[in-house]
């Protein structure tokens, strides 16, 4: 059971999330099409993301580390670790580009590492009409979470409400748990890094050694 799940969990597919309505961002995502998306702020958005057209795969890595003052400041907070993968791919004779994250975090006061993953899609919040996002979703009611990107776009603005997370050495369905937005556990900004940093967050072989030779 635990082999079918974790397969399910990292080849989630951009339809799956479609009809997954995602707490994080208060809407429900749309059709794989992206319905009501201005296919030019939505390409803008791909090249802030992803520092260039994302072509046929792509890769944006964002961390960041929280230090102690940091953390003295926010006393609430339970995160002092956090990585964002997210991936778009356009698979070969399709037009339609595919979306996708892995999420890797450190707690505060808890041992081990923990991580989530699912399909997203762009959208525009319904706070904010002039900013387009990432939406993204957990599959079975997973909950999910949006991306948007810094102005400087150097770092990504993550916003969480709940996202069903897995500790890493116990990736069985039954074992999963939740990152829920607290007080100082709502919104984080990451900070882009080198996609390297964020190959802990990739299972599959091939995957894995096309991200370490990405320069």
């Amino acid at each position: 059971m635990a082999a079918s799940f974790m397969k399910h969990r990292w080849n989630a597919t951009l339809a799956a999330a479609a009809a997954l309505a995602v707490p994080a961002t208060g809407i429900t995502l749309g059709h794989a099409g992206e319905e009501g998306i201005d296919k030019a702020r939505a390409a803008a958005f791909d090249v802030r993301m992803f520092s260039k057209p994302p072509g046929k795969k792509a890769y944006a890595c964002f961390v960041r580390r929280y230090d102690p003052d940091h953390l003295a400041r926010h006393p609430l907070q339970q995160v002092n670790a956090m990585k964002l993968l997210v991936t778009a791919e356009t698979p070969p004779e399709e037009k339609i580009t595919n979306y996708s994250f892995r999420l890797g975090l450190k707690y505060r006061h808890r041992s081990g590492d923990f991580d989530s993953s699912g399909s997203c899609n762009h959208f525009v919040p319904e706070d904010d009409g002039h900013e387009i996002r990432l939406g993204c979703g957990v599959d079975c009611d997973g909950g999910g979470l949006n991306v948007a990107m810094s102005k400087d776009e150097k770092s990504a603005i993550v916003r969480v409400e709940r996202v069903r997370i897995w500790q890493n050495s116990k990736p069985d369905e039954e074992l999963s748990d939740a990152l829920v937005g607290g007080a100082d556990d709502k919104v984080f900004r990451l900070d882009r890094a080198d996609i390297r940093e964020c190959a802990t967050l990739v299972t599959d072989r091939k995957e894995l050694a096309e991200i370490r030779r990405k320069r």
